[in-house]
């Protein structure tokens, strides 16, 4: 197995695996190892099954369901990211992590391609380890003990799934969920503190006044999305992205007009962020 970093903050290739094949402990711990070093790795050219994929998933979690979008015909886990060529904005083109207005937000997800435009869609990562890092003593102090409350309904994220809830929306589609988040929160496997807000979901700070809140909040987003912090990944077809949920931030790059694009994607059970 062959790990490339390929950003200064996150990311890396990794080679000389065939996901198809079973994945051996030895294999899962290397893979897991490489996971929480890079926060974010991608292994090209894996035409792997809905089976193969979802096997390869159970390897590092437990896989659940999305609380918006029906899963694929017979495996309710994996979900279609898509664009259609008539539909103007794209699924989850928004920085964001994932599901974080749930109580315990996903460990991790993962992304398989299997259509993807002639040109653009690359989707990027922003470390949240690297952005918290870079703050100013003061501002981690700030920080410290704040609690962010998290929405389903942020109006921004919403648009960005709308197209998906009309053609594969679940009973849930309707529903608000909020839960409360530390804005920093400690990795439960690694121990590195991290940021832990987002502007797809984090609504405001609880007991700051809300334009206290929005301020400082802007803040946050522009800083934790910086270039140093993020790494920006070029599909081609049977790529697949595994990332850290509790250390990432993501969001799609809608640049390729009414071109299509499918990508699956499989999410891990995470815990109650601290």
């Amino acid at each position: 197995m062959d790990i490339q970093p390929i950003a200064g903050a996150l990311g890396a290739e990794i080679a000389g695996v065939d996901l198809r094949d079973p994945i051996s402990p030895a294999l899962a711990a290397q893979l897991r190892a490489a996971f929480l070093q890079h926060k974010v790795i991608f292994l090209r050219r894996q035409p792997l099954t809905p089976a193969q994929f979802l096997r390869f998933a159970e390897a590092f979690g437990t896989p659940i369901e999305y609380p918006f979008v029906k899963g694929i015909e017979g495996f309710p886990m994996i979900i279609e990211v898509k664009k259609l060529e008539h539909e103007k904005v794209n699924f989850g083109g928004i920085w964001h992590s994932d599901t974080t207005y749930l109580h315990e937000p996903p460990m991790g997800s993962m992304l398989l391609s299997k259509e993807v435009p002639p040109y653009g869609g690359d989707t990027m990562f922003a470390s949240q380890y690297a952005a918290y890092d870079a703050l100013s003593p003061t501002m981690k102090r700030l920080l410290d003990g704040l609690v962010g409350i998290a929405s389903s309904a942020k109006a921004d994220v919403s648009k960005t799934r709308e197209d998906r809830i009309k053609s594969d929306g679940t009973e849930e589609a309707k529903k608000e969920y909020r839960a409360e988040h530390p804005v920093v929160r400690t990795h439960p496997e690694t121990g590195e503190r991290t940021l832990f807000v987002n502007p797809g979901f984090t609504s405001y700070i609880k007991g700051l006044a809300r334009d206290e809140s929005a301020m400082l909040l802007h803040f946050l987003y522009a800083h934790s999305t910086k270039p140093e912090h993020t790494v920006r990944y070029h599909w081609t077809a049977g790529d697949l992205a595994f990332w850290d949920n509790r250390a990432t931030q993501h969001a799609v790059v809608g640049d390729y007009g009414d071109q299509h694009r499918v990508i699956q994607r499989v999410t891990l059970r995470g815990d109650e962020p601290v």
